[in-house]
């Protein structure tokens, strides 16, 4: 997923091992972490609604666009006077369920993230290899706010493989390698949207954290082969 849909949030999980929350590869072992860290948005951050961001944030983070209060120079996540990209570097190991080794085997469940503020996208979207090469390509979303500096409503944009300023070779060569091992390891692809739903931005809700990852558990545990699909 792109910035904003919610890779760092949503990873950071009590009930799941963190391997990391951006920047993977798989091969022919499994799947393998690049970074060592993580990068979170921190507008409105609290301990209530993203505990193990919250608590991640100590000695070795690193704020960055985030105001400070008081004497102690507490921070201060709910001050967007400035910028809503408000944003915290940490370490890996700051999230107690951390993975250590940064490793695993073949994944079961390829998930891409998409915040959808038009009203395209259905909370959660099953996808044949062909569909899933399709969407990968497209990689979309919305912008919004306190992802680029100038955003302040959604705005839709496409980045292919979901980061076309790293890809050294052609999106579909990606597509393919990725069709190739969905096929190979019998991996299902899935849409889950982050965004909007009821309407598009203005007329429905942006969906809670809580709902989305709601929707990545009913995934992962399996609980969604008893949906009934339309096409």
């Amino acid at each position: 997923g792109l910035s904003g849909t919610g890779k760092t949030t949503l990873s950071a999980d009590p009930n799941r091992a963190l391997i990391g929350d951006d920047e993977h590869g798989w091969d022919d072992q499994g799947v393998f972490n690049f970074e060592g860290g993580c990068y979170a948005k921190t507008i409105n951050l609290t301990e209530k609604t993203e505990p193990d961001i919250y608590r991640a944030v100590k000695k070795d983070a690193m704020l960055e666009n985030v105001a400070l209060k008081g004497d102690d120079l507490e921070p201060d996540y709910f001050d967007t006077s400035k910028t809503e990209n408000g944003r915290v570097s940490y370490p890996i190991f700051h999230i107690d369920n951390y993975h250590e080794p940064q490793m695993a085997g073949h994944p079961k469940n390829i998930i891409f993230l998409s915040c959808d503020a038009f009203g395209v996208l259905p909370p959660i979207a099953k996808l044949t290899p062909e569909q899933a090469m399709y969407h990968f390509i497209s990689g979309y979303t919305a912008k919004v706010a306190g992802t680029e500096r100038g955003v302040t409503e959604p705005t839709a944009t496409f980045s292919a493989c979901f980061g076309a300023a790293f890809l050294t070779l052609h999106p579909t060569r990606y597509a393919e390698l990725l069709k190739e091992k969905l096929e190979k390891h019998n991996a299902q692809a899935w849409i889950v949207n982050s965004g909007w739903s009821g309407g598009a931005y203005g007329i429905g809700e942006r969906m809670s954290i809580k709902t989305t990852r709601a929707c990545v558990n009913y995934i992962l545990d399996g609980k969604i082969e008893d949906t009934t699909w339309e096409k």
